[in-house]
């Protein structure tokens, strides 16, 4: 019983552990990310450079949100039961990079004409807000969202498959994508309506902490889908509007 008590400690310090290296990477990126939009978010981006922006964008923004998850699996792993955390982790790692694509596209198209005010990006980004809005209302996210707050109950349906890395990697990436099926809305309007501007990075990233860890995230998330139509529908209406949200 002494030994069960002494490694449960243990587990427990390695979670800790974990989840201090994982705010820690967050906050460099985060001064990484405020380092680099005083200079080049704003301004033409090849491929390779935008594509690092967006990686450590994401890492800042959702890093904080996905520690709970990251260390329920560590405690697991540092008991034997399942495949090492680093399997489980660079799975998320993948699909962040790749979300960086699409996104990359958007942004070309978007970015310019939505800093220099030209009517028809300031009422597209409205419509970007308004869909937004409208998606933290639908099933489709709640029950991503659900995965999201009871990672439990996902670990245990998967538990046979975790003690092998390629199953752990897996897992990761499912896991991952119901990640992207909660804020992948989200992600776009930071692009297309606010053009990657770091405050809204900042509120998104508050947002997506608390619909996952708080009690009352459930009602948040549906009440900040409220609030971005509320915005959409006045953009859309007046699109100089946007420039008070920029």
């Amino acid at each position: 019983m002494s030994q069960l008590r002494s490694s449960t400690r243990t587990v427990a310090v390695r979670g800790d552990v974990l989840t201090l290296i994982l705010l820690a990477v967050a906050a460099a990126t985060w001064w990484a990310t405020a380092v680099m939009s005083a200079d080049t978010m704003m301004a033409p981006m090849s491929l390779g450079s935008f594509l690092l922006a967006w990686a450590l964008m994401m890492a800042a923004m959702m890093l904080p949100a996905v520690a709970p998850v990251v260390r329920l699996y560590q405690h697991a792993a540092g008991a034997g039961r399942v495949a090492p955390t680093g399997f489980f982790v660079s799975a998320y790692l993948v699909v962040w990079a790749l979300t960086g694509l699409p996104t990359y596209l958007l942004w070309q198209a978007l970015s310019m004409p939505v800093a220099e005010g030209e009517a028809w990006a300031l009422r597209l980004a409205g419509g970007v807000l308004l869909f937004a809005g409208a998606y933290q209302l639908t099933p489709l996210k709640q029950a991503c969202l659900r995965h999201c707050r009871s990672p439990m109950s996902y670990f245990l349906r998967l538990q046979g498959s975790l003690q092998r890395p390629g199953g752990a990697f897996r897992a990761g990436l499912l896991h991952a994508a119901y990640c992207c099926g909660c804020c992948a809305a989200l992600m776009v309007v930071l692009v297309a309506a606010a053009a990657m501007n770091l405050w809204w990075a900042v509120l998104i990233a508050l947002g997506v902490f608390v619909e996952r860890n708080l009690p009352w995230g459930v009602e948040f998330s549906k009440g900040f889908g409220v609030l971005l139509v509320v915005l959409g529908t006045a953009v859309v209406w007046h699109p100089p509007f946007l420039s008070h949200l920029m």
